[in-house]
């Protein structure tokens, strides 16, 4: 039905004379009469990303062009695929309509063949910028969480998995600094599971994903919202030290990573990390809006404190009744939800400990 470049060609003329696009670039023809393409950007397990330009448009502006290829042969796989294919492609073009997710411009299908047509980012990844400039401090890592976690609320929120964060397909814009995420799996994981491929010893072909940064879940082909979660606190990790994230040693008897030696960072973003990178679904955080807050409660804690404490000195020194509720800050409302919950735990202890003298009396 169609015909993708081999997959153990690793030579560069080789993917440029054995793909539509590739034939083009060498012949200097145009790609559906008006994308001319310019060099090849990347390849992967479904297909080949070329860099273009738009040359019917003024200014000629630049986009990416994905190639996806799924090896099907029925007529019927192949028109399971295509639907999948424009389904799929809608929620790309509706992600993108979020500054920090490429926006999509055009979709279509040719000679059983796949293209996407995306926004291009003039940028350098995380990844690259570890490389130039070293590990970073724990308050940028601070930030890039609060850069990445609304755009993960975003992608949740449209009911859309990424499945592929990590310091690769993270890029800092050149022109204005903001923080994108690129590379979405959902597409990919669509067209291959519309293949011919049916058995079950080659289930691991269907997982989307990156070695380190993905949790056992995904690799179950069961992923759920907390797995981008996880793959996140990974990220951090790399941000903060350097290290790819099988560099690290790994607990034997939890599988989870051991990390807290290898980093100096406050207690309360410690835990944090913590809890992102937990291996167990019910310890996980499993929302992106639980990390933000968690997040946020850092700057809350002094206060907190000092409302706990203030409180308890005014106790032992004053029976003034207190302030009205609606007057309060968020701060101090909390705070003084926490002393009636201790109130009531102590009352129900001391019930407790009253009941069995109360039987030695009886008797």
């Amino acid at each position: 039905m169609n015909k993708c470049y081999p997959k153990t060609s690793n030579s560069y003329l080789d993917i440029l004379e054995q793909t539509q696009l590739g034939q083009m670039y060498l012949s200097k023809q145009l790609f559906y009469k008006r994308y001319e393409i310019l060099r090849i950007l990347g390849r992967g397990g479904f297909g080949i990303t070329f860099l273009a330009k738009n040359v019917s448009l003024p200014g000629q502006p630049l986009c990416v062009i994905k190639q996806l290829c799924p090896q099907v042969r029925s007529p019927k796989k192949w028109e399971r695929a295509k639907e999948r294919f424009m389904k799929e492609a809608k929620t790309l073009g509706q992600l993108g309509n979020h500054s920090q997710i490429p926006m999509l411009l055009d979709y279509f299908e040719i000679n059983g063949e796949f293209y996407l047509i995306q926004e291009y980012v003039r940028g350098s990844t995380l990844a690259r910028e570890i490389k130039r400039n070293g590990p970073k401090s724990e308050a940028a890592v601070k930030q890039f969480l609060r850069e990445i976690i609304p755009v993960l609320q975003y992608v949740h929120n449209n009911y859309v998995i990424h499945r592929d964060i990590k310091p690769h397909n993270l890029l800092r814009c050149h022109d204005d600094g903001r923080l994108v995420l690129i590379d979405f799996g959902a597409v990919r994981e669509e067209l291959i599971q519309a293949t011919d491929n049916s058995h079950q010893n080659m289930a691991s072909t269907n997982f989307i994903g990156t070695m380190g940064f993905a949790p056992p879940e995904q690799f179950s082909l069961r992923p759920v919202y907390a797995s981008d979660i996880y793959a996140v606190g990974v990220t951090c990790l790399y941000l903060l030290t350097g290290k790819s994230p099988l560099d690290f040693d790994y607990d034997p008897h939890t599988g989870e990573i051991c990390w807290q030696k290898e980093v100096q960072i406050s207690k309360h973003f410690a835990d944090v990390l913590n809890k992102m990178l937990k291996i167990s679904l019910e310890e996980r955080f499993k929302s992106a809006n639980q990390v933000l807050w968690a997040l946020g409660m850092e700057s809350h804690l002094p206060s907190l404190t000092d409302c706990l404490t203030t409180h308890k000195l005014s106790n032992n020194n004053s029976h003034e009744p207190e302030t009205n509720s609606q007057h309060m800050s968020p701060v101090t409302r909390t705070a003084k939800a926490i002393r009636e919950w201790r109130k009531k735990l102590n009352a129900r202890n001391s019930q407790t400990n009253l009941h069995p003298r109360l039987s030695e009396l009886k008797n």
